[in-house]
């Protein structure tokens, strides 16, 4: 995972953000480990408070996707308050490792 330090909005996630963190996970249609990350960042933003999961389908944002860089799913996001990017991973993340990384962001 690494910084990115760029800011996403509400009008970019189709959602709002979460009051402490924000988790986005950019899928697509066919991507059996999206299902398992979306599970699991399911049931992290469940256990923190203040914290948002937010799905984003690649292919339907593929304007938003190129400008992130986003260049296999899942990639997950991990947005502080204000909307501003912590922390980047691909692939299916850990429980434990998306635990962690809200911690950069809260």
């Amino acid at each position: 995972m690494s910084e990115d330090g760029r800011r996403l909005d509400e009008a970019e996630l189709g959602s709002g953000l979460g009051v402490r963190a924000t988790l986005v996970q950019f899928s697509s249609a066919f991507c059996q480990p999206c299902r398992a990350t979306r599970r699991t960042l399911a049931e992290v933003a469940a256990m923190v408070d203040g914290v948002a999961h937010v799905e984003i389908d690649a292919e339907e944002r593929l304007a938003l996707v190129r400008e992130l860089g986003i260049v296999k799913t899942p990639t997950v996001l991990v947005l502080d308050a204000t909307g501003r990017i912590v922390r980047r991973a691909s692939g299916q993340p850990r429980r434990a490792d998306v635990i962690a990384a809200l911690g950069r962001a809260v």
